[in-house]
């Protein structure tokens, strides 16, 4: 792990040395876009509406719109900001454990103790567990303050921050006022020991990310792919210009992308077999290719006594086949 910032713990007059890391990671999958037609990756561009030009990042400033006026503010008007840059996390408060609320809760990061000793640092997570207590504390994370709570996990130390007061929203609703029997309360509360028991986060998973990593690792497998340079467009080599002498016609993204695809299937297989995973509109349909296996083979032998009428027929009769699998 990489330490995303170093300083102090302080409260008083003691000082502990830590280093901040990030505590927790997104397991979802990560995608980008493509065209549906080309499969190449869509770029953004940062195009100005006045002038209509695509503008750098060097010229580009911060603006704030209040709904009828607009007031940009340069990077050397934000530098000038007292903005606060130091390395250290100020104890405030220490409360009951109860007090803070989890709605208020953002990211997570654990602390790890630095130097020779660790005395310090050890002293701290068990006075707060014995005393049931967290500490509320001030730090500066990528030049913004922020406020946030110290807290045990496990034989760390953990930092999670705060939102502020004013990041909670106002609600203008509530539940009616409904009248509950003793019977009802009852019912519920057995219905809530059924369903009682400790909680073991390992116990559950993301049913959802597990069946799209599967998918994304099916087709993988399947030769369902191209080859990731040809999503950019970037030109193809001397070899695949028109000739073959380098000085040719650079091919088109399509030709690029058909050779890839050609290229793909010939190193997966040695035979040429029928294509079943296509519609008639082009894509594929992978998802459909395992469950349609044993119909398709049936569909197979029943055409293959036909194939003997003319060759033309024959395709029409297959593609047949391929549809009804």
């Amino acid at each position: 792990m990489r330490a995303i910032w170093s300083g102090e713990i302080t409260f008083g007059l003691v000082n502990v040395p830590v280093k901040l890391y990030g505590a927790t990671r997104s397991h979802d999958i990560s995608f980008h876009q493509v065209h549906d037609d080309d499969q190449g990756r869509i770029k953004y561009q940062r195009i100005c509406e006045v002038c209509g030009r695509e503008i750098d990042f060097e010229h580009i400033d911060k603006a704030y719109d209040d709904g009828d006026k607009t007031v940009v503010l340069t990077d050397e008007e934000l530098d000038a900001l007292p903005a606060e840059d130091n390395n250290e996390i100020d104890v405030v408060q220490f409360v009951p454990d109860e007090q803070v609320d989890p709605i208020l809760l953002g990211t997570s990061y654990f602390l790890e103790p630095v130097g020779r000793s660790s005395k310090a640092y050890v002293l701290l997570r068990r006075t707060l567990e014995d005393t049931e207590r967290t500490a509320i504390v001030n730090f500066t994370l990528r030049t913004k303050t922020r406020l946030g709570v110290l807290r045990i996990h496990g034989d760390l130390l953990a930092l999670q921050t705060l939102r502020w007061p004013t990041d909670l929203k106002d609600v203008d609703f509530a539940p009616s006022k409904t009248k509950i029997s003793s019977k009802e309360l009852k019912m519920s509360a057995s219905l809530v020991e059924q369903f009682s028991g400790n909680f073991e986060p390992e116990l559950f998973s993301d049913e959802y990310q597990e069946q799209l990593r599967e998918l994304v690792e099916a087709k993988l497998d399947e030769g369902d792919s191209i080859d990731t340079d040809a999503t950019f467009g970037k030109a193809g080599s001397s070899d695949d210009a028109e000739g073959g002498d380098g000085g040719g016609k650079v091919i088109s993204l399509m030709d690029a992308l058909e050779r890839s695809v050609q290229k793909r299937r010939g190193a997966g297989s040695s035979t040429e077999k029928p294509d079943a995973t296509r519609s008639h509109s082009g894509k594929k349909t992978t998802g459909s290719k395992k469950k349609s296996s044993g119909s398709k083979n049936t569909a197979t032998k029943k055409t293959a006594t036909k194939k003997s009428s003319s060759s033309k027929k024959s395709g029409s009769t297959s593609r047949s086949g391929k549809k009804s699998a």
